[in-house]
């Protein structure tokens, strides 16, 4: 008896330690739709999963009889402790918090497409008073949004969170039970003293006069660095001095995989999740961020985008092609990432015509000379391949799932741009994303 006490004893302990590591989760469904992928990049990742960081939820989504949702994850290799730089999927984050704070500001004139002027109290601070991408030649929330998602211009976001502040950037999605993600840093190469510190924002007319003013902020709140979360095997600083150890991302933007998916859920199907896990929007809100996430730039006349450099599926991962045309029949509502050789789609596919859905979100690790930060990653030739043809095993797998109701998918029907012939205004080219 006293045996069989000290081995439960154990097997508690062992299962404790278990629970406190964090275990990866991976279901049987997802894992054999892609052990019947037999090429070669596919299987290598598979098999090396560690040393690739993989991570991905495939989401079904089944309606009933009044055309309800219902969505239910398959996981591969899931894990909230195994680290992935979110790159510029955090800007999804931020184009929400900034049109919730926009809401409920509530202030008469003062919405998405108000123009503004962020100004600078700080020597490290930029102002923006100007933006040529738009029609009016003046910022707006409206306009950042549409650059981070069509495609993924970094100034958009640096613009939106010193719109929404770092304090409340963090307290909101906490509060939102989105507690394991951290956004701490603008694409500026600040420090993290400075990227506290946020402008000063003033809504205008288009005659110049003063709507409202926000006064720069400052966020007080401490936050745990205590914990290394090494990457690589050495990394170039900002020195370019090439440093023999790994390259410590403990203080770095984080996200765990299934929070992103969440947060994209939260827009294409609120009434799936919690009040608390929604962001508080408008109607015309989700309108705006549905067209945007799944708009191509050759359709788009404010940013005019050079089609041949950010060609349709530019920003489509799991359809990425090489300057071909997306399918007229599919829409892509996502966004991504891409950065020290992290490579993250979190997406949301329509399929009009063959009455498909589903959403697919991945992140992959490509850096096979260990360096960080040397700009040197395997994204050509292993990254977007992988996540292409991810997309199409899922994709494939979908048009052959039996349902017992077609969706509808109207709701998902935008009325998109068309890029005026007749604009002779110079395209956009080699922007900062």
């Amino acid at each position: 008896m006293r045996l069989r006490k000290i081995f439960l004893a154990g097997l508690l302990i062992i299962s404790i330690v278990k629970q406190g590591m964090g275990q990866a989760k991976t279901d049987s469904l997802l894992q054999n739709i892609l052990s019947g992928d037999t090429s070669k990049i596919v299987q290598d990742i598979l098999t090396n999963r560690d040393s690739f960081r993989v991570q991905i939820i495939y989401t079904q989504i089944n309606r009933d009889d009044h055309n309800r949702p219902s969505l239910k994850n398959y996981c591969f290799n899931v894990d909230t402790n195994l680290y992935f730089y979110p790159a510029s999927t955090v800007k999804l984050p931020l184009a929400l918090l900034s049109l919730e704070k926009l809401h409920e500001l509530n202030r008469k004139a003062v919405n998405k497409f108000t123009s503004l002027q962020i100004d600078s109290s700080e020597k490290w601070e930029t102002a923006a008073h100007y933006d040529s991408t738009a029609e009016t030649n003046l910022p707006s929330i409206a306009q950042y949004i549409r650059k981070a998602f069509l495609i993924s211009d970094n100034d958009a976001y640096n613009r939106m969170y010193q719109f929404v502040g770092q304090e409340t950037i963090n307290r909101r999605l906490h509060a939102k039970g989105y507690e394991g993600i951290r956004i701490i840093r603008q694409f500026l190469g600040l420090s993290a003293e400075q990227n506290r510190h946020t402008n000063a924002v003033r809504f205008i007319y288009k005659n110049g006069s003063l709507i409202y003013t926000q006064p720069p902020a400052y966020n007080p709140d401490s936050f745990y660095f205590k914990k290394k979360i090494l990457v690589g095997r050495e990394y170039l600083n900002s020195k370019d001095s090439l440093i023999k150890e790994p390259m410590d991302f403990g203080s770095s933007n984080y996200i765990p995989l299934e929070d992103l998916q969440q947060m994209l859920q939260s827009v294409l199907f609120p009434q799936t999740l919690p009040a608390g896990k929604r962001f508080n929007l408008g109607k015309d809100d989700y309108r705006f961020l549905l067209q945007y996430l799944s708009q191509y730039p050759s359709e788009t006349n404010y940013p005019k985008y050079d089609s041949s450099e950010y060609y349709d599926s530019y920003v489509k991962f799991s359809f990425r092609q090489d300057k071909r045309q997306m399918p007229s029949y599919i829409r892509v509502f996502n966004k991504v990432g891409w950065a020290y050789g992290f490579l993250t789609d979190v997406s949301y596919v329509a399929d009009f015509k063959n009455h498909i859905e589903y959403m697919l979100t991945a992140t992959v690790y490509v850096n096979r000379d260990g360096i960080v930060n040397d700009d040197n990653y395997d994204y050509e030739n292993t990254g977007w391949p992988f996540l292409k043809e991810l997309g199409e095993n899922i994709y494939q797998y979908e048009l052959k799932r039996p349902r017992v109701y077609k969706p509808n998918l109207s709701n998902f029907k935008m009325d998109y741009e068309h890029r005026n012939i007749n604009d002779k205004r110079p395209a956009v080219k080699g922007a900062d994303n």
